[in-house]
């Protein structure tokens, strides 16, 4: 095992593997079993997969409840029983007259902000202790409930409209939960057409970007050189979504213990809030929750995480 190996590294997913086997490969790799991802990608679909390695796997959990930004192309005018170009064609309906620039724009506007979204069939939602997909694949349907997600953006890039089955490419960032190819059958249906989401590449996953990835041939080289850690983002750069606090150097050992912090000038929390806990120099030290808010006496925070020196 590489001892002491603790971090984050923003893998390039590639296409054809299932983001289980991209774990697995990773723990090879690292050679240690402490290894999970962020957020699955279905084997089709490439681009960012954060895997956190060692004492980082304390963080895989807050990491995957961050917005997740994909590039996608729509397909209008055919749909498919997995709603992406893997599936079978259910439906072809020819598109004419051809659609405008503005009944495209309109029909994405109209899924910007909170809504709710039906889980495909093919997906890993489980129903009744079994995997959707899981039925799908025996030839049945269950019931589902759809989900509130949050669409925070979406950006078209590209249409190409005067054609029998129009694309639509775009970016959107999304709240976790959501199908990027039940959003382009959705907005199909909006416009009167059967639709499919024919690519898929996630562009960002929480603070990580495509341009950090780094591939499994430069994790394995960096291995045989024995540098792997020099590739490793520190865990606390998955809970950036969470304001940073600098605590008195007389209470450092205090929070590696576990104990509560009182704040005398707090920032614009409400309890609930979480907020990372740094020493004067900083050196991670905790995540920490808002119990307590008193006008006089200040914040009140209570650990969620400890992070133990030399696990940062």
């Amino acid at each position: 095992m590489m001892s002491g190996l603790s971090g984050i590294v923003p893998l390039y997913k590639p296409e054809g593997m299932t983001s289980h086997d991209c774990v697995m490969k990773v723990r090879r790799i690292a050679r240690t079993k402490k290894v999970g991802h962020t957020g699955t990608l279905d084997p089709d679909v490439t681009g960012v997969l954060p895997i956190c390695i060692g004492p980082a796997t304390k963080v895989a959990d807050y990491l995957h409840e961050t917005p997740k930004v994909y590039r996608a192309t729509m397909t209008i005018g055919t749909s498919t029983d997995t709603q992406d170009a893997s599936g079978k064609i259910l439906e072809e309906k020819i598109v004419k007259p051809p659609l405008t620039d503005t009944q495209v724009r309109e029909a994405f506007d109209r899924f910007v902000g909170d809504i709710e979204q039906l889980p495909p069939m093919y997906s890993a939602v489980k129903v009744d202790g079994k995997r959707l997909h899981e039925l799908a694949r025996q030839g049945k349907t269950a019931e589902r409930k759809a989900r509130r997600i949050t669409i925070y953006e979406m950006n078209i890039e590209q249409m190409d409209l005067d054609t029998e089955h129009p694309t639509v490419t775009f970016t959107v960032t999304c709240s976790k939960g959501t199908y990027v190819r039940t959003l382009c059958v959705d907005i199909g249906q909006a416009l009167g057409y059967p639709a499919h989401m024919s690519y898929l590449q996630r562009i960002k996953s929480g603070p990580f970007t495509l341009e950090q990835c780094v591939t499994f041939d430069q994790l394995e080289e960096a291995a045989a050189e024995e540098r792997l850690q020099e590739l490793l983002y520190p865990l606390d750069r998955g809970l950036l979504q969470y304001p940073a606090v600098i605590v008195p150097a007389g209470r450092i050992q205090a929070m590696r213990n576990g104990l509560s912090q009182r704040h005398r000038k707090p920032g614009n929390w409400r309890v609930g809030d979480k907020i990372r806990l740094y020493s004067p120099d900083g050196a991670f030290l905790a995540l920490h929750e808002v119990v307590y808010i008193d006008k006089e006496n200040g914040v009140e925070s209570k650990p969620v995480r400890v992070f133990p020196e030399g696990e940062t």
